[in-house]
């Protein structure tokens, strides 16, 4: 098997593959240029698009050229894959936006410097705003069949549920297909990879490119990752886990990573970082908490640097075990004055910690708050400023979040 693809095997990234036999063939022979699609439909990505970044990473490593493929154009459109209804459609200004943060993250994670792999960026607007309707379908639109179309989970899915599919989202479909053959005549791209729930898409991508040119190109998919908990990867109990430290700093990072459960670390450990498989395979024993922060620093640092990772260890440890202020705990302001204070209750909720009331209320009943590493027994405690020391307290959640409060 070619190297590029038992690489991509043995670190967990393989879900299926057209015409896998060919695709190793072809990656012994020469080294080739393959995209990945990101949407811009936020200001940053999240973890959960964490592993296709690995994938861009891995071609790299393989000597392969990455193409990222920025949907400036489809992003107006919406992808129905996944999803129970139709996305909100975003401004203009808000979509360019989006594109340079994004194009920014991306850059964190890819080798920008070597000519040969150095990753190539591309606007699918830059092709299909300036789509003639009617030769697009003359061209396009005829290698395409609504019974096949229908047959696809995404659509099937929505349809299923009685759940309504605009026309515009029902042409996602064919847009990326067409971007497929796009990459393949402009920058010679034979390989699309993707998650698992674009493997439609895909495939009519390396079919449309087949009829229409009649060249061969491939398509190849991730599982769905999921943590051990069945919770999505990219989502928490308090939001997204951003790539972008204006959303999310550096310490929350690392705090996701350092928590991870038990069973996923080995796993994540091969998916999201660059460390040897076999190097892995012989720690997979040792002290599940050491691990973590094996985990918890490759990560960050792969992000944002080494320095900012080993300063959240750092603070960390400083909070964990000697229950000190550490100085990259997140922080929130409140006023208070000497006249005024603030239920407890509502300051959780001020720092999102908690979302709800009620949730709060079974901390404090359970022993789960704790002020200045005081444990909080009434839900009716008053936050006073009297309680601030050098301007600040620290709020605390059973052992792994925490937060400073700061006056303003």
């Amino acid at each position: 098997m070619n190297k590029f693809l038992k690489e991509f095997k043995d670190r967990g990234y393989f879900y299926q593959c057209t015409s896998e036999d060919e695709l190793s063939k072809l990656l012994d022979k020469e080294k080739i240029h393959g995209y990945i699609g990101f949407d811009c439909t936020a200001e940053s990505l999240h973890v959960g698009s964490l592993l296709q970044i690995m994938c861009l990473r891995l071609m790299q490593k393989h000597g392969h050229r990455p193409i990222v493929l920025i949907g400036g154009g489809t992003t107006r459109i919406g992808d129905p894959s996944g999803k129970d209804k139709t996305r909100k459609i975003l401004t203009e200004d808000e979509i360019e936006k989006n594109i340079k943060n994004i194009e920014k993250i991306l850059k964190n994670y890819l080798d920008n410097d070597d000519p040969k792999t150095k990753p190539i960026f591309v606007n699918n607007y830059s092709w299909l705003k300036g789509l003639n309707y009617i030769s697009f379908l003359r061209d396009i639109g005829k290698h395409f069949t609504i019974n096949k179309m229908l047959t696809f989970e995404s659509v099937k899915t929505r349809l299923d549920r009685e759940q309504s599919l605009s026309y515009m989202e029902f042409n996602y479909m064919i847009l990326q297909a067409y971007d497929f053959l796009e990459l393949n005549k402009k920058k010679n791209c034979s390989l699309q990879i993707g998650g698992s729930d674009q493997w439609g898409n895909i495939v009519n991508g390396t079919e449309l490119i087949k009829r229409h040119s009649n060249k061969q190109a491939y398509g190849l998919t991730t599982p769905l990752i999921t943590l051990a908990s069945g919770a999505k990867m990219g989502k928490t109990e308090t939001g997204a886990v951003w790539l972008d430290k204006k959303l999310l700093s550096p310490y929350e990072y690392w705090q996701f990573w350092r928590n991870i459960d038990d069973r996923d670390v080995i796993k994540f450990l091969k998916m999201f970082t660059d460390l040897n498989t076999d190097e892995i395979n012989k720690i997979k024993d040792n002290d599940i908490n050491q691990l973590k922060i094996k985990l918890a620093n490759e990560t960050t640092s792969m992000l944002h640097g080494k320095d900012e990772a080993l300063s959240a260890e750092k603070t960390a440890k400083k909070t964990f075990e000697e229950n000190s202020l550490g100085e990259n705990l997140p922080t929130v302001e409140i006023k208070l004055n000497n006249e005024n204070s603030m239920n407890i209750i509502d300051l959780v909720i001020i720092t999102k910690i908690e979302n709800s009331k009620s949730e709060v209320r079974r901390l404090i009943k359970g022993k789960g708050l704790r002020i200045n590493n005081e444990i909080i027994h009434d839900e009716k405690f008053l936050i006073q400023k009297k309680l601030f020391i050098n301007n600040f307290i620290k709020l605390s959640i059973g052992k792994k979040k925490h937060v400073k409060i700061k006056l303003s």
